[in-house]
C-alpha cells in the first residue's frame, strides 16, 4: 500500500507500528499536537518553511504554497534509521534517511501557508515523522542561493533504537536490495529519493552510488 493523506488520517503508521514485538511507544495525538505547538513556538520569523531531505521530496502529503533547493551547512542525509514496518519487515529491518550531524545537504524547502488548518496539517506530518520519536524536529538556517531561510526539519533522534550508525556500506546495500514493508521497499524508497533530488538539480553522488550497488545486488539474486 501506498503512504497517502487518508493512510495518515486514518493513523495507519500508528497502527502498524504498535506491533507487540517492537515495544515502541506509540505517541498520542494529544502529544503530537503538544510537539507541535512546542516547536512553533520557538519559531523567529512569520514564515513557515519545512526542510525535505528523504521522501518528503517525492510525496510531502501536505498543502505547501512554494517550494525550492535549499542547501544546510552541518548536516548530512545518511541511511540511519531502522524500518522494520514500513520499508521492511520484523525479521528483515529496511532502512530509511535520517538527517545527521556531517558536512552539508541539499534538498527542499516547502512553505506552508499560514492559516485556520496549519495544525491540522501539521498533525498528519507529525503522524508521519514523530509517531515514536524516532526524530527530533529541528529549526535549521538554510540557503536559497544568498538568502538565508530558517527552516523546520526532523533530524535523527540517536537515543531512539532504530538509529544505528555503524552499519558497513556492504550492510546498507544488503537492507536496501532485500528489506520490504507495509508501504513498499527499501529500494524504491531509494530510488524515488534519487529521481527526486535529480529532478530538482541535485546530484547525490552517495546515493547515486548506492543505487547502482543495489540495482547490482538485486540482478546478482535473481540470477
Amino acid at each position: 500500500m501506498a503512504l497517502t493523506r487518508e493512510a495518515l488520517q486514518s493513523k495507519l503508521l500508528q497502527q502498524l507500528l504498535a506491533h507487540p514485538e517492537l515495544g515502541f511507544k506509540i505517541l498520542s495525538d494529544e502529544e503530537l499536537l503538544a510537539s507541535i505547538r512546542n516547536t512553533l513556538q520557538q519559531k523567529s520569523t512569520d514564515e513557515l518553511w519545512i526542510f525535505a531531505y528523504g521522501s518528503l521530496i517525492w510525496n510531502p502529503l501536505f498543502e505547501y504554497l512554494e517550494r525550492c533547493v535549499v542547501t544546510i551547512e552541518g548536516w548530512q542525509r545518511k541511511f540511519c534509521l531502522l524500518a522494520p514496518i514500513g520499508r521492511g519487515t520484523i525479521e528483515n529491518p529496511g532502512l530509511v534517511l535520517g538527517l545527521e550531524k556531517g558536512q552539508y545537504c541539499q534538498g527542499i524547502a516547502y512553505r506552508l501557508p499560514i492559516n485556520e488548518h496549519l495544525e491540522s496539517e501539521l498533525l498528519l506530518l507529525w503522524r508521519r515523522e514523530m509517531v515514536v520519536d524516532s526524530y527530533i524536529p529541528t529549526w535549521v538556517k538554510t540557503k536559497r542561493g544568498n538568502k538565508e531561510i530558517e527552516t523546520l526539519t526532523f533530524t535523527v533522534n540517536p537515543q531512539h533504537p532504530v538509529y544505528v550508525n555503524n552499519l558497513s556500506k556492504a550492510n546498507i546495500v544488503e537492507s536496501l536490495a532485500t528489506a520490504r514493508g507495509a508501504i513498499g521497499s527499501s529500494s524504491e524508497y531509494l530510488s524515488h529519493t534519487v529521481k527526486g533530488l535529480l529532478a530538482e538539480g541535485i546530484e547525490d553522488r552517495k546515493l547515486i552510488e548506492l543505487e547502482h550497488l543495489v540495482k547490482a545486488k538485486q540482478k546478482e539474486e535473481s540470477q
